[in-house]
């Protein structure tokens, strides 16, 4: 069976769901972007990733909306929005939160936590904590 952690899932056009290859490291992003920047705004990755130290970088989705969904431990999420706001929100296992499009983020980990994404990924742009 393909899990969450090593081959994501992209949704895209039309309701489609398409298993992706395993993910390998940071490259694993660009061809990702070509197989389905063609899919604009309206593709979504899901990912599941497991985190025992802080982010080291900031991120910011401008296509759309992400949504993070905390499945074990603890994240403290970060939050920098377009008008200026800030927000800190800490996640438990079943806690979700939203990153709005153009919201630069970032979190910190007690310990350790897995979290689910669910990314509007076209444009993603990152920078450093």
């Amino acid at each position: 069976m393909p899990n969450l952690t090593e081959s994501f899932i992209h949704l895209g056009l039309g309701a489609t769901a398409i298993p992706q290859p395993p993910f390998t490291d940071g490259s694993w992003y660009q061809g990702y972007g070509e197989r389905h920047d063609g899919d604009g705004a309206d593709g979504r990755l899901v990912s599941m990733y497991s985190f025992t130290e802080n982010w080291t970088e900031w991120e910011m989705h401008p296509a759309g909306e992400e949504v993070v969904l905390c499945t074990a431990g603890s994240i403290t999420l970060h939050q920098e929005f377009a008008d200026g706001g800030t927000a800190t929100v800490t996640l438990q296992p079943g806690d979700y939160a939203v990153n709005p499009r153009g919201c630069w983020h970032t979190a910190d980990i007690a310990g350790g936590a897995t979290a689910v994404f669910i990314t509007a990924g076209l444009g993603t742009e990152g920078r450093a904590r």
